[in-house]
């Protein structure tokens, strides 16, 4: 028995990594059902563990973010720099959350959200609701209509720096945004059409337009927009009250958090695909988990993003029953198997990666 046994294991365990380029025309069947049978159970979003971990995360990073700007010590400061960016960016990253989880599930969640974080951050929850699900159906990934994809493993080598790099300046960008152009858009139609359209949405593709909001979100984001106008204002005016130190310092931890954020973007995907339709598992194996046992994915992928394929396979599954998802139908499709293959090692790995493909085929 065991004769038999052993060469199918060997076998199985030496085979090719399943690719994008075996799905762009079938999915695995196999393995959409078992993400969809064995997962019934934890699919219900947790209010218990939501709150908290939002409400904590907020709350020690603009904790962090105010010892950063009132203690003299630089090295200090710095420390606590980095705690504050940490954790805003955790709190950020619940953004991702709301688009996702159904509007009753967690009452209340979405405007707390917004005032403890979105806001303050001048990053509104409308800036990715209506335009982060596009990114997941099956006829707009990866294509021209994707707002949240450039095909960056085909792109030229300096275009990876260049994609981290700007992300210092969105802090910035932000401040414009608020203060300026949404003020100016509100006087003038035509800036107000360009401004929703090319800057409302949390979007990498420069090709991508936003349609006009309607019903529901209409109202949403005209109080956002209130709340963006005023408190980037609000932020402005600090510098006459307090100096420029205090929103220097802001202003960096966010750049820091945006950095961050972009990093993980750049490393979200495989960012192979050419403008096709691909099918759901084509999409998955575009995309990346990073799972245990190394710890350093969920600091710079947190609230269940270290798992994106898995999320691209079940986009409404909450962030904390992600890992038991994983580890499910890790144990019941096995090494190798196609859901194996979107399960990568870490971020140097993926970004070694995409640059060795910069060069090779556009280089």
């Amino acid at each position: 028995m065991e004769q038999t046994i052993e060469p199918a294991t060997s076998s199985r365990e030496n085979a090719p990594r399943a690719t994008r380029a075996q799905f762009l025309a079938t999915d695995d069947k196999a393995m959409l059902r078992a993400a969809r049978d064995l997962t019934k159970d934890i699919a219900t979003a947790k209010g218990r563990i939501y709150w908290p971990d939002m409400l904590l995360s907020a709350g020690v990073g603009y904790a962090a973010m105010a010892g950063a700007i009132l203690v003299d010590s630089v090295p200090l400061a710095i420390a606590l720099g980095i705690v504050s960016a940490l954790a805003l960016y955790r709190a950020l990253m619940f953004i991702h959350e709301l688009t996702h989880i159904h509007r009753n599930a967690l009452p209340g969640f979405r405007l707390w959200w917004n005032i403890l974080v979105g806001i303050p951050m001048l990053v509104p929850s409308y800036m990715y609701e209506g335009v982060h699900t596009i990114h997941h159906k099956r006829t707009q990934y990866g294509t021209v209509e994707d707002p949240e994809y450039l095909p960056l493993a085909l792109m030229k080598p300096w275009s990876l720096p260049l994609f981290v790099l700007v992300a210092l300046l969105a802090p910035v960008a932000f401040i414009v945004r608020c203060a300026i152009l949404l003020p100016l858009g509100a006087v003038f139609p035509p800036i107000r059409k360009l401004v929703w359209e090319r800057a409302s949405a949390l979007s990498i593709n420069p090709e991508f337009r936003r349609r006009a909001p309607e019903g529901e979100m209409k109202r949403r984001v005209f109080w956002q927009e209130v709340g963006g106008f005023v408190w980037s204002w609000l932020l402005i005016g600090s510098v006459f009250a307090f100096g420029w130190r205090p929103l220097l310092i802001a202003l960096s931890i966010v750049s820091l958090t945006a950095v961050l954020n972009q990093l993980r973007t750049l490393v979200a995907h495989l960012w192979e695909n050419e403008g096709e339709p691909m099918t759901v598992t084509a999409q998955f194996l575009d995309s990346v988990n990073v799972p245990p046992p190394g710890i350093a994915a969920e600091i710079w992928a947190p609230v269940g993003l270290r798992y994106h394929a898995l999320h691209h396979l079940m986009p409404s599954m909450p962030y904390h029953s992600l890992p038991e998802a994983h580890r499910r139908l890790k144990r019941e499709l096995g090494i190798n198997s196609t859901y194996d293959g979107a399960n990568h090692p870490g971020m140097a790995h993926l970004v070694a990666r995409i640059a060795r493909s910069t060069m090779t085929k556009r280089g």
